[in-house]
């Protein structure tokens, strides 16, 4: 009896793992990476420079990797033909995010960079890129931009032969120009002034915390609880933007309401609301839309671009003969007797070298915004679970060597008479992302980023106090940052002073 009791067990055994084994062939295996420790999983052994991390797992592990951070999976996608699996052969399934608990106190997750793939998505998507952020449209700013960018020279003339943060600066310039064009047809001198000062010490602290890992987005079941305080430090700087949002449209609508009406295209701010009136679609624009996509283009707008000039300026000043190529670039198209146009840019391919060049070492989000698959996939013959945080590094992918020669170099010349371009078409080059996610302002970023550096580098010589290398070390953030603030002295170049007069 005792035997045949053996037998069945033993017969049950062998039928079971032959069903399990059944059941799992043909099915692809989870991805590799480094063990983690029981509830926590990877989440101890997180470095502050997660790029630079994860590249190094990469390197071991390969170009699909897993860590268990808490209860959630992440994904790190580290090679151009992975990355291609993601962001076009499989777009729609990754289309979707995994919103951070700070990005839903920040806008309710309703805005272009956090809401679900779908009909409110391409609605928002739609208006940014076919509408606002056109070619056409931006022509139609073009003036406004240009008054910034002059007054900034001016500033930085009368700090002639003195140091200057060049990435202050810049923030704050960038900052003016998008407020200027959102909403500054309503406001004028000082208060324009006081709300670009306010503005940079909030989007300071909200860009800080969407970088920030947080235990509430491991483990959502404790998310209540707000352990780190996160939610309770992001909720001040969004009620500042909040207030400073609502208080301009409040002022638009009053206008609105006295009759007084401007029939030219005025600025953004007019734009939408005038859209938000007219729209009979199923998927109309609202108030909340609104302030929604007025929050994207200053928090994402700002930073993103002023860091990039810095950076590009900072390579720059590193090497003086790309200075000098591109100083000779600017005085045969511009002269020295004139200053640098936006209608210049497209006329300097050495200048858009050194900025895409720029852009290939310090992408601007390194790590792009994670992706979340909305079903099962399967990526580089590995199984990705749907809900996954997938960490796609752009970052690695610019500095491989097998797709660089000499990938740590900056070396413009590279991108002078090729084919790479900001579309995210080729997966070894797309500093702005690819798909329907790819950066909805790319426009807007090549034309600010180009002039600006342009008439940066056409106004004024620069130079490294005590004619030191630069320190370019790269600070990790959902944007990246130079670790030290680029601090230069300008030496004005140009023939006439009157040529620094806003």
């Amino acid at each position: 009896m005792a035997l045949l009791f053996t037998f069945v067990i033993a017969s049950s055994i062998l039928w079971l793992t032959w069903i399990y084994l059944k059941s799992k062939k043909g099915k692809p295996p989870p991805p590799p990476g480094p063990l983690g420790l029981p509830l926590v999983g990877n989440l101890p052994f997180l470095r502050p420079d997660l790029h630079s991390y994860f590249s190094e797992l990469a390197h071991i592990y390969g170009p699909v990797v897993k860590l268990q951070l808490g209860s959630k999976l992440a994904i790190l996608i580290t090679s151009s033909s992975t990355a291609r699996e993601v962001l076009k052969d499989q777009d729609i399934a990754f289309a979707n995010r995994d919103v951070p608990v700070v990005a839903k106190v920040l806008t309710g997750g309703r805005d272009i960079v956090w809401n679900p793939y779908g009909p409110e998505w391409r609605m928002l998507r739609k208006v940014c890129v076919i509408k606002m952020l056109s070619n056409a449209t931006l022509d139609k700013v073009y003036s406004l931009r240009r008054q910034e960018v002059r007054e900034t020279l001016g500033y930085l003339y009368s700090k002639a032969g003195s140091p200057v943060n060049v990435g202050e600066q810049m923030f704050l310039t960038i900052l003016n120009v998008l407020t200027n064009m959102l909403w500054g047809g309503s406001m004028e001198g000082e208060a324009r002034a006081s709300l670009g000062a306010e503005f940079r010490q909030v989007i300071s602290e909200v860009t800080e915390l969407l970088g920030l890992p947080n235990v509430s987005d491991f483990f959502p079941a404790l998310a209540p609880l707000d352990l780190q305080g996160a939610v309770k430090r992001i909720r001040k700087p969004a009620e500042k933007l909040d207030a400073i949002i609502d208080k301009i449209i409040n002022q638009r609508l009053e206008e609105k309401q006295s009759g007084h009406t401007v029939e030219e295209f005025k600025d953004f701010l007019q734009f939408l609301l005038k859209l938000k009136d007219e729209d009979d679609s199923k998927t109309p624009m609202t108030m909340t839309h609104i302030k929604a996509l007025l929050l994207d283009m200053v928090v994402g707008g700002s930073d993103t671009s002023s860091n990039s000039i810095e950076f590009t300026m900072a390579e720059i000043i590193n090497k003086p003969e790309v200075m000098r190529k591109a100083q000779q670039e600017l005085d045969e198209i511009v002269g020295k007797d004139n200053f640098v146009e936006e209608s210049h840019i497209h006329k300097l391919p050495y200048l858009l070298a050194v900025m895409k060049e720029s852009l290939r070492l310090h992408p601007v989000l390194p790590l792009l915004v994670p992706h979340c698959p909305s079903e099962p996939s399967t990526v580089g013959g590995y199984a990705i679970p749907k809900g996954s945080r997938v960490f796609v590094n752009a970052w690695a992918i610019h500095r491989d060597p097998s797709i660089w020669e000499n990938p740590l170099e900056f070396n413009p010349d590279r991108f002078l008479n090729s084919q790479w371009d900001f579309s995210g078409s080729d997966f070894r080059y797309f500093p702005f992302g690819s798909g329907r996610r790819i950066c909805a302002g790319i426009a807007m970023a090549e034309r600010m980023v180009l002039y600006s550096v342009a008439s940066l580098l056409h106004s004024f010589d620069w130079q490294v106090p005590g004619g030191e290398k630069l320190d370019l070390s790269e600070k990790f953030g959902i944007v990246l940052k130079l670790q030290n603030p680029l601090v230069a002295i300008p030496t004005p170049r140009l023939s006439d002073p009157a040529l620094y007069q806003p």
